[in-house]
């Protein structure tokens, strides 16, 4: 996969730091999805399972450096698994939301977490831009380690002033298909009545950013 990965770039001459995105079939089969000439918004996970910057690198190769580690060099360390924060309604349609945050308590130093945020108390989020308010990481020493460390962290997410996806994340995490990696494209669809609050007629959205 990587080798096929080195030859999209070389294919189109291209020299930065990218990414090529594959699907894998279960009989280790894959696929070309397609190739970003970009950092792509999950970098966090590859970053706190290698220890690298790659932001940096980004930066080092524009400015005509080499890499400073071959593909041999890098190691693997443990699993990591990252959430994205959305200005969104995830019980009524996932329907966009927006306003003034009246406060915000993130999980910020936490051990095994990460937050990239874009928020801060009393910014007001407009409706004409990217929904994604965070991004929070989670790096264990395995995956079932990861997935508690990022539950954990989203159940301690406090948004307040409208309402986000952070309880619909911790109730995917928390689903038994999900923990037992049956996942599949259509896993939002499959399991939505597990995954999503009904809506009660005539009542006013919650304002915070956690269901439980």
């Amino acid at each position: 996969m990587a080798n096929a990965a080195v030859r999209c770039a070389h294919a189109i001459g291209y020299r930065n730091a990218g990414t090529v995105e594959f699907l894998l079939g279960p009989d280790g089969h894959f696929y070309f999805m397609e190739m970003n000439t970009r950092l792509q918004v999950e970098h966090p996970v590859t970053e706190a399972i290698t220890g690298l910057d790659l932001v940096e690198w980004q930066i080092r190769i524009a400015l005509g450096e080499p890499l400073p580690w071959p593909q041999e060099g890098l190691q693997i360390n443990g699993h990591a698994v990252e959430a994205r924060v959305y200005a969104e309604d995830p019980d009524h349609s996932f329907l966009p939301t927006s306003g003034r945050v009246q406060y915000l308590n993130e999980p910020v130093g936490t051990r095994g977490i990460r937050v990239d945020s874009g928020i801060a108390q009393g910014v007001t989020v407009s409706n004409h831009y990217d929904p994604m308010l965070a991004k929070v990481i989670a790096h264990g020493r395995d995956r079932q380690e990861a997935i508690t460390r990022l539950r954990h962290a989203l159940t301690h997410y406090h948004l307040g002033g409208f309402a986000t996806n952070v309880g619909y994340l911790c109730r995917i995490l928390g689903h038994d298909s999900f923990i037992n990696r049956d996942l599949k494209t259509h896993f939002v669809d499959q399991h939505e009545a597990d995954l999503v609050v009904p809506a009660i007629d005539g009542a006013t959205s919650v304002a915070l950013g956690l269901l439980g």
